[in-house]
């Protein structure tokens, strides 16, 4: 069973988990200049391609829920908002059942303290796949370790649910 893992947002990642191999692939990112600045956004067309394409299509998806933060701008709020849901479209779109799951709750189930840093996330990603470490090596993979820990606790979730 492939279980796919989403850290939503533009830094963010899919990983997809089947067994003890892990694949992942940063979020897909549209370059765009509006009134003459450059704006990225998520390519949702490309995060559907990659999702279709990718051996062992995922039947469950878990991604991590996500709320607004204090001190955050409303168009940047805006834009995340726009993400998250666009993220939750393509899943419902591609037939994929979704599970929404807090941070707290993934990173309890791994022994990470909520206020760890991103380096917390790397290192029990690198702990749990070695041989694939450098998935996780550059401190910019925080998404992909994020995304891939989040696919282990749903991996960890449906075999309960199974059992």
């Amino acid at each position: 069973m492939t279980i796919l893992g989403i850290d939503p947002g533009l830094s963010g990642a899919l990983a997809f988990i089947d067994g003890a191999s892990v694949r992942v692939y940063d979020m897909p990112v549209l370059s765009l200049k509006r009134n003459g600045k450059a704006k990225n956004e998520p390519d949702f067309l490309e995060l559907a391609r990659i999702i279709r394409e990718v051996e062992g299509v995922p039947s469950f998806a878990v991604v991590e829920q996500v709320s607004a933060m204090p001190g955050q701008g409303v168009s940047s709020m805006f834009a995340f908002g726009k993400t998250y849901g666009g993220i939750l479209g393509v899943l419902a779109a591609l037939s994929i059942r979704t599970e929404l799951v807090a941070p707290v709750a993934w990173k309890r189930w791994h022994r990470i303290k909520p206020d760890s840093g991103k380096d917390a996330s790397r290192a029990a990603a690198k702990n749990l796949f070695p041989h694939q470490a450098g998935l996780f090596a550059r401190v910019k993979d925080d998404g992909r370790a994020d995304a891939t820990l989040i696919a282990s606790w749903g991996l960890h979730q449906t075999k309960e649910l199974a059992a």
